[in-house]
């Protein structure tokens, strides 16, 4: 079997990616003139440039755009089974959502993974953010979308992202208690430009854009911050069910109608999918899976693929 130098694989595959030559020369902590040494040993190897030199980048030609993909793939792969072999296929495992998911949800129940599976330390990363898994040494990411079938990705979908109306009891008391739909009107509404109030309000049978309309834009963005001023009696919030079972359960929130709508947008657990058998997320998926069946009563999520897409 004829290798090249990993040595000269590595500094290709930086440059390639960066397409420069001092920036891979920073990130792999070597001197310009040592990648661009690496490189020419493997142009001669390979018998082809591998680049087009430019005066601020380079950029690959069709040999080595070939290679580029190989060699990313192999060292991704290399240094997988590097960090499986170094801690028995454990380590720690990264995980991307959006606050509200990791908050309301994740949160509540991170402690039976952890109990289930000690050896793996749990990173979690909370941003609204759209991220690349691989570029982002990223393990498994919870988004919302419409779909699952996005180049790449296994996609497990989780729950929809449901909406109805939320409010403390409290607040309820101040009318006398909330009795029809057209009652949440004679009340204060946490982020009333929210188009998920005027969807709710049409299934409901009422026309409350321009009472919607008249009301104070104010915006919290997120369904964590918009549920804790509920809590607080500060208005009425438009929330989605399984992301607030704790307060409902608990009283300190109250959803006075069944009226339920949906926009299409659910949860989705995604990976990468080359990457479906690590041991680490293959235990996290069959965890979280067993978990929204038992929270649901039903079987989660059978196998998409896709991209990630932010939500609230």
């Amino acid at each position: 079997m004829k290798l090249p130098p990993l040595a000269a694989i590595r500094a290709f595959e930086a440059a390639a990616r960066l397409s420069s030559f001092t920036r891979a020369a920073e990130e792999l902590a070597m001197t310009q003139a040592a990648v661009s040494y690496q490189i020419k040993v493997l142009e001669e190897r390979v018998g082809q440039p591998l680049f087009v030199r430019r005066a601020r980048h380079v950029e690959l030609t069709e040999t080595g755009r070939v290679l580029s993909a190989g060699a990313s793939e192999a060292l991704r792969i290399l240094a997988e089974s590097y960090e499986q072999a170094r801690t028995g296929g454990q380590g720690t495992l990264s995980i991307s959502t959006i606050p509200t998911f990791a908050a309301n949800w994740l949160a509540l129940r991170m402690g039976s993974f952890q109990v289930a599976h000690p050896a793996i330390a749990v990173r979690l990363e909370t941003s609204d953010r759209v991220v690349d898994l691989a570029q982002d040494n990223i393990d498994v990411g919870i988004r919302t979308g419409a779909t699952g079938e996005w180049q790449g990705l296994a996609a497990h979908r989780l729950f929809l992202a449901d909406f109805t109306p939320m409010l403390s009891p409290s607040l309820a008391a101040t009318i006398g208690g909330v009795r029809e739909p057209a009652d949440l009107l004679r009340l204060p509404i946490v982020d009333a430009g929210d188009p998920w109030w005027a969807m709710w309000f049409d299934l409901a049978g009422i026309d409350a854009r321009e009472n919607l309309a008249a009301r104070t834009r104010s915006q919290l963005n997120s369904q964590a911050f918009e549920g804790r001023a509920a809590v607080a009696g500060v208005g009425v919030g438009i929330l989605t069910r399984a992301l607030f079972t704790a307060e409902l359960d608990s009283g300190s929130l109250v959803q006075p109608f069944d009226i339920v709508g949906n926009d299409g947008h659910a949860y989705w657990l995604v990976y990468q999918q080359a990457r479906r058998n690590t041991p680490k997320i293959r235990a996290f998926r069959e965890w979280m899976l067993r978990e929204i069946g038992a929270m649901s009563g039903r079987s989660a999520g059978a196998d998409l693929a896709g991209p990630l897409a932010a939500g609230r």
